[in-house]
């Protein structure tokens, strides 16, 4: 199985510049970059440097598309149909979501509610454009974990509401472990709604566990990335098989990128340390895909 291996842009590498962060990550024997844009520029760019595009993020990181208010959603629903047909133009295929509403009170029935009538129009124009969405499973910020689209219970709701393949999953196993979530029986369920994946992993500590449960710790976690009882790590230093996962994504003939998405304290705050984490996790997922 031969998959393409790409990475989010993390903050230290992106400030060298898009040239130099391209140049850097074909040296590093990556593929694809996840793009927070892409317009002719970033896209000559990438040409240039001979590196793919994995996805583009939406200008509505959910946020306004989930409004109460009508006006601020349709205008955000308009701007993302504008970036559907920009995109599509300049060949990419996956715009990448996260379904947070800016209003983090906003309860997810609610939000649910609101994107039942919101994204069949934008689903529809994503099919006609050939552009597939993926959302993400981040289950959102403390207190309130508002986002919609992070459980099974939640994908059946939606994947029923709107049967197209073009609206699916960014497949990130780092969220479904910290959130107790099946990751492998989640490719048996929805493995057809995959449109893009995530190479990142999350280690349950279980002193912390023991100490504050799945609660987040109450006078702070002890590591970045984290909330107490788990952290996020680059792949083959937490709790996921990624062997596994790479036979059910092989079944599923998925041809898709998996990125690596760095959120990893001991890879970060640094160039080197960054540059150190994203070669760590593309070798290991080397060895499966």
């Amino acid at each position: 199985m031969k998959l393409q291996i790409g990475m989010r842009i993390p903050p230290k590498i992106g400030a060298e510049g898009l040239e130099l962060t391209a140049a850097w990550a074909v040296q590093a024997g990556l593929d694809v970059l996840d793009v927070p844009h892409l317009n002719p520029e970033v896209k000559q760019i990438c040409d240039v440097a001979g590196i793919g595009i994995g996805s583009v993020d939406a200008v509505q990181m959910g946020g306004t598309l989930l409004s109460e208010e009508d006006a601020r959603r349709e205008n955000a629903a308009e701007a993302v149909k504008k970036q559907i047909t920009e995109v599509a133009a300049l060949g990419a295929k996956v715009m990448f979501m996260c379904l947070v509403p800016e209003d983090h009170t906003q309860s997810r029935q609610e939000s649910f509610a609101i994107w039942k009538d919101t994204f069949p129009e934008i689903v529809g124009h994503a099919e006609r454009e050939g552009v597939y969405i993926a959302i993400e499973g981040w289950p959102g910020p403390a207190p309130h974990y508002p986002t919609i689209g992070c459980t099974p219970e939640m994908w059946r709701a939606m994947f029923e509401a709107l049967p197209s393949k073009h609206f699916g999953l960014n497949y990130d196993p780092s969220h479904m472990v910290r959130l107790g979530i099946d990751y492998l029986r989640t490719l048996t369920e929805f493995g057809e709604r995959i449109n893009h994946c995530h190479g990142k992993d999350t280690e349950i500590l279980h002193d912390e566990l023991y100490e504050c449960g799945i609660l987040p710790a109450t006078f702070g976690a002890k590591y970045g990335f984290s909330e107490g009882s788990w952290r996020y790590t680059i792949p083959g230093q937490g709790d996921v098989e990624w062997s596994k996962v790479a036979v059910r994504l092989d079944r599923l003939g998925y041809k898709g990128a998996i990125s690596i998405e760095l959120e990893d304290h001991r890879f970060w705050g640094t160039l080197e340390k960054e540059r150190e984490g994203i070669v760590k996790a593309a070798a290991h997922l080397r060895n499966y895909f």
